[in-house]
């Protein structure tokens, strides 16, 4: 069967405690090193397909080889599913994304076609990528997320992936302002 979208290519954790989390993945799982954000500039936002107030999220990256992991954590108490998910108890693994550079559209509407429905989307930062986090009523607790590489953030993952290439475990969080 041919790839869809390609590779699956991040897992996304939502975690209660972002600090907490990086020092276990990086200290315990040999995971790093994050480059952390405590303060993401999510400048568009919508819950359902409906406009919805701005998360306040903080985010951390990092490579365990090729797979990305992102950990998230937010911060306030706008509606996303990244709350929905804290709200049944769990914390850990909530969605696995596809990264596209020049078909986001057209994956999503395939998606979308094929029964999916959008949870939430927006963009985080002026001129970045959009991202769109799908759920599909046949794979309840599997969240997909479609993320569009633009405005330079596929630069900034190849320069988390290279990171992770060469580092020696010493700095574990880089903080990006």
């Amino acid at each position: 069967m041919a790839k869809v979208m390609g590779d699956v290519r991040q897992i996304g954790l939502v975690v209660r405690d972002i600090e907490t989390a990086m020092a276990h993945w990086s200290k315990t799982l040999g995971v790093g090193p994050w480059f952390y954000k405590k303060k993401v500039n999510t400048t568009e936002f919508s819950y359902y397909g409906k406009p919805s107030a701005l998360p306040e999220l903080s985010i951390a990256l990092a490579n365990s080889g090729g797979i990305q992991l992102e950990l998230i954590q937010q911060r306030n108490n706008a509606p996303s599913l990244y709350l929905d998910f804290l709200g049944t108890g769990a914390e850990g693994i909530q969605h696995v994304a596809y990264w596209t550079f020049d078909h986001f559209d057209q994956h999503r509407n395939k998606l979308l076609a094929q029964g999916y429905e959008e949870g939430h989307a927006g963009r985080m930062g002026e001129g970045r990528g959009r991202f769109a986090y799908l759920l599909h009523p046949d794979m309840p607790g599997n969240v997909i997320e479609l993320s569009e590489m633009t405005g330079g953030k596929g630069e900034y993952f190849a320069k988390i992936a290279e990171a992770h290439t060469n580092w020696d475990g010493e700095e574990s969080v880089i903080r990006i302002d």
